[in-house]
């Protein structure tokens, strides 16, 4: 796999999202993004082209992209939301291990764990 390390995790996760909605009968997925490195890689693009090619030409969930604007962070309505997030888990005076931040996460955000796609 070429570009970065969690791109990979990323077109994943895109696949299973398209492929929930496209489930539900819809045709197609906006998403609202900033520029984290792994959102702007040649990797996600390609596969999003390629993805969408596809959808087009069988009827599957089409991807369409709105990037904001380089550090904008208030036009980014989740980032409050990380900030108290971080500060809910974190532990001073210690690193949590992956097993308990995973908890902590799902705890604070009131989520059910899922099966990670990186495994």
């Amino acid at each position: 796999m070429c570009g970065r390390p969690v791109s990979g995790i990323t077109t994943k996760f895109l696949y299973w999202v398209c492929r929930g909605l496209g489930k539900e009968g819809k045709k197609a997925l906006l998403l609202v993004w900033d520029n984290a490195s792994w959102h702007i890689s040649q990797a996600v693009h390609s596969w999003m082209r390629a993805h969408n090619r596809t959808a087009k030409q069988a009827g599957g969930v089409r991807i369409i992209v709105c990037q904001l604007p380089t550090k904008s962070p208030w036009l980014n309505r989740i980032e409050p939301h990380w900030v108290h997030g971080k500060r809910a888990v974190v532990e001073p005076g210690r690193k949590l291990t992956a097993a308990e931040l995973i908890s902590r996460v799902c705890d604070y955000y009131r989520c059910k764990q899922l099966r990670h796609l990186s495994k």
